[in-house]
C-alpha cells in the first residue's frame, strides 16, 4: 500500500502554484477540462444581483486589468466574473501558448455554466476586449439564445492588414510546422493607450506577458478570425461595439464588418476619434465616456432581459 501512495506524495506535498508562486488552494480558481488551474475573479454587488456579466480579457494581459470597469458594473447590481485564460496572468499553461483557440471558448463556457448554476434564472451578458472580443463572439455563437447582450471593446474580428499580408500569412503557416515557438515580436505598449500613466502601468505589470508572440499563437489567432467570419451571420443578440479610430492592434474595419454582418436588430457601434486600443484605459475623457456608454447600455438591457427570463 505504501508504494501505491508514494507516487502521489509529491503532488500532495507540493500543491500546484500560480506563476506568482501562490498555491492555487489559496486562490479562487476553476480547473478546466485539461486539468489546468485557471485563476478567477469575482466582483459581487452590494444588493441582489440583477444579472451576470462575464469578462474575457485580451491577449497577453489578465482579468485584473478590468477591476475599474467591473467595480462600476457592480454599482448596477451586476455580478461580474472573469478568469485569466490558459497561459495568461495567474493561470497555468505556457505563456501565450494554446494548442487550439477553442480552448479559450470551452473554458469560458465552463465558467459561465458554473455561475449560472449558482445564480439560476439570471440573464447573462458577455464583455470582451481585443482577443477577448474574439472569444466573446465565438462563445456567444455556440449558445446563440443564452446571452442577453454582448459588449465588445476594440474586438479582434479581422487580421491587421500590415501583419497579415498574403506572404506573411504563408510564411507563418510554414514556420508553424518547423519553428512553432519562434517569436514574431511583442505587443507594442505604445499602441495600447495614449494615457502615459496607463501605458507605464501596463509595462510594469508582472502579470502582463511582455515577451514575443509565438508563431503557433499567431496561427491560432488567424484560425479564430476564420471562425468568426462564419459565426457573425448567426448572431442575433443585442450588441454594443466600442472602437478607437487609431487602434493599431485590432483593425476598426473588423467592427464595421461585424455591424454589416450580424443579424442583430439591436446593434450599436460607437467610434472614438483618435483613440487607441484599450478604450477602458485611455485618456480620462475617453474612458469616462466608455464607462458611461457601457453602463447606460447594460442598464437598458438588463430589465428587458429579466422580463424575458420570466416569460
Amino acid at each position: 500500500m505504501k508504494t501505491g501512495h508514494s507516487s502521489r506524495m509529491p503532488e500532495e506535498s507540493s500543491p500546484k502554484r500560480s506563476p506568482l508562486n501562490i498555491p492555487y488552494k489559496d486562490l479562487p480558481h476553476i480547473i478546466n477540462a485539461d486539468g489546468q488551474h485557471l485563476f478567477c475573479r469575482y466582483w459581487k454587488p452590494a444588493g441582489t444581483p440583477r444579472a451576470l456579466v462575464f469578462i474575457a480579457h485580451g491577449a497577453g494581459e489578465h482579468c485584473g486589468r478590468y477591476d475599474d470597469l467591473a467595480q462600476r458594473l457592480t454599482g448596477l447590481n451586476l455580478f461580474v466574473f472573469a478568469h485569466d485564460h490558459v497561459g495568461h496572468g495567474q493561470s497555468e499553461g505556457d505563456r501565450m501558448v494554446v494548442s487550439d483557440f477553442h480552448i479559450f471558448i470551452r473554458d469560458s463556457l465552463q465558467h459561465i455554466d458554473l455561475m449560472k448554476k449558482e445564480h439560476p434564472g439570471l440573464p447573462i451578458l458577455i464583455l470582451g476586449h481585443s482577443m477577448g472580443g474574439a472569444i466573446s463572439i465565438l462563445t456567444a455563437s455556440e449558445r446563440p439564445s443564452e446571452f442577453s447582450g454582448m459588449l465588445l471593446i476594440s474586438p479582434l474580428v479581422v487580421a491587421n492588414p500590415e501583419v497579415a499580408t498574403p506572404i506573411k500569412v504563408f510564411a507563418a503557416k510554414v514556420l508553424n510546422f518547423v519553428l512553432p515557438n519562434l517569436s514574431l515580436g511583442s505587443i507594442d505598449p505604445n499602441a495600447i493607450s495614449r494615457n502615459k500613466k496607463e501605458m507605464e502601468s501596463y509595462t510594469a505589470d508582472p502579470l502582463v506577458y511582455h515577451g514575443g508572440m509565438k508563431v503557433s499563437f499567431v496561427i491560432q489567432l488567424m484560425n479564430a478570425i476564420a471562425r468568426i467570419e462564419r459565426a457573425l451571420p448567426k448572431l442575433t443578440l443585442p450588441i454594443l461595439v466600442l472602437h478607437g479610430s487609431s487602434d493599431k492592434l485590432c483593425d476598426i474595419k473588423g467592427s464595421y464588418l461585424l455591424m454589416d454582418t450580424v443579424q442583430s436588430q439591436d446593434k450599436t457601434l460607437k467610434v472614438y476619434e483618435e483613440a487607441y486600443h484599450a478604450l477602458h484605459k485611455e485618456l480620462p475623457e475617453v474612458t469616462t465616456s466608455v464607462f458611461t456608454e457601457i453602463l447606460t447600455w447594460v442598464g437598458q438591457k438588463v430589465p428587458a432581459a429579466e422580463e424575458t427570463s420570466h416569460t
